[in-house]
């Protein structure tokens, strides 16, 4: 009997899922097998981390429940390294780990928070890049009120946020309306929401003035400790809890496994979303540095977890079945950025990533984005629904196959 081509993506978040969903309801599973590896036993809602921490419940559906009955393997374990060579990754779990064979690999470990080199920052910042450091800063805003409550503390502490962009203005304001017996400030390198229009621009500080939001710009922070930062310009700022939002990085086991990085760290792939260095390699998501439709590489973000998700199951469909790989969409068409629960901003860009003059703010920004937030978990936790039911069986090599499609 043929053994089966083992499909293994790495990651269970929105691109990793969106993938393995869609490979299990086009490719049949008489000569596929599907296994994805995780850390974690849950679902994590990344696009909500900064509501989890500012003290919000968000779903945190379980992957076993989510892949039940779709023919998708779960092994639950922390990728450690992986060998393109020999086409193997090393798991480590409870039991103590091992190996895992692959044929085909979709990389789909995401992101983590940049320090960027700065002092202090993994010792003493919080930061809501996955579930536990969420969960960390909660702990720590629960902890900040209640010595407010008890008189130990001014206004209840304290929370410097640094960075402005999209994570770090939703953090502040978000923390700032759920908790507002706290003292947030914003550190901005430059203008606050430089990358968007005037008038969106205007709404951004109208709405940090109505929470109260500190907003510092033109700072940069050169060092993080236990209760203040320090700045460029010698400044001294005290706080209780700095909350580091200045930009993410690629996870680093890609690049330690011999996969060529591009120049932001992240893996470089070609328009079918296979690695440079590796072909037998696909990367989706914040993995990959993949190029939009309008030349520029596609920022990390849900979106591009979608459209590089989308690229490479057709590539990986096509390479394995002879099909034509149909050629999708790349694009990046703006962002949606909740300022808390009723308030939000919807900015859409040109073709050169620019910000277009007209925005969509206030509530009806925050119900589009509530909206965009629930769809994303509702097709994660559903990951073969709506999809074509005809299964395709492997019919030529990979390599060739691939080849041939894509010219």
């Amino acid at each position: 009997m043929k053994q089966k081509h083992r499909i293994v993506v790495l990651g269970a978040g929105y691109a990793g899922c969106h993938v393995a969903g869609t490979l299990a309801r086009r490719l049949s599973p008489a000569n596929v097998e599907i296994t994805v590896v995780n850390a974690e036993p849950d679902f994590v809602q990344r696009l909500r981390l900064h509501q989890l921490a500012a003290g919000r419940d968000i779903e945190a559906p379980r992957l076993a429940d989510v892949f039940a009955g779709t023919g998708i393997g779960l092994r639950l374990g922390r990728v450690t390294d992986l060998d393109p060579a020999r086409r193997t990754v090393v798991v480590a779990d409870a039991g103590g780990g091992g190996e895992l064979r692959y044929d085909t690999l979709v990389h789909a470990l995401g992101s983590r928070v940049a320090g960027h080199g700065v002092p202090g920052v993994a010792e003493h910042a919080f930061d809501v890049t996955s579930r536990p450091a969420a969960l960390r800063l909660r702990e720590r805003l629960d902890a900040l009120e209640a010595a407010g409550a008890l008189g130990a503390r001014r206004a209840g502490g304290s929370v410097l946020v640094v960075g402005d962009g999209l994570t770090g203005i939703e953090t502040a304001t978000e923390i700032a309306e759920c908790r507002p017996g706290l003292s947030v400030t914003l550190v901005a390198r430059g203008e606050l929401g430089a990358a968007l229009s005037a008038g969106a621009r205007g709404h951004l500080r109208r709405a940090c003035d109505r929470l109260g939001v500190t907003v510092l710009e033109h700072t940069t922070v050169e060092a993080v400790e236990a209760e203040r930062v320090l700045c460029a310009d010698g400044a001294v700022l005290a706080c209780d809890a700095t909350v580091w939002a200045a930009g993410f990085e690629a996870e680093p086991v890609a690049a330690a496994a011999g996969l060529r990085p591009a120049a932001d760290g992240r893996i470089a792939v070609d328009h079918l979303m296979r690695s440079l260095s590796h072909p037998g390699v696909y990367a989706v998501g914040d993995s990959a540095c993949a190029l939009g439709d309008n030349g520029r590489p596609l920022p990390m973000s849900c979106a591009s977890a979608g459209y590089t998700g989308m690229r490479a199951v057709a590539a990986i469909v096509g390479a394995l079945t002879g099909r034509r790989i149909p050629d999708t969409r790349m694009e990046y068409v703006g962002n949606h950025i909740s300022l808390g629960r009723r308030d939000g901003i919807l900015q859409a860009v040109d073709g050169t990533a620019r910000a277009k003059p007209a925005y969509v703010g206030g509530r009806s920004a925050a119900r589009i984005k509530a909206v965009i937030v629930f769809m994303s978990l509702w097709a994660t936790s559903h990951p073969t629904f709506g999809l074509p039911r005809r299964k395709h069986r492997v019919t030529t090599a990979p390599a060739v196959s691939a080849a041939r499609a894509a010219a």
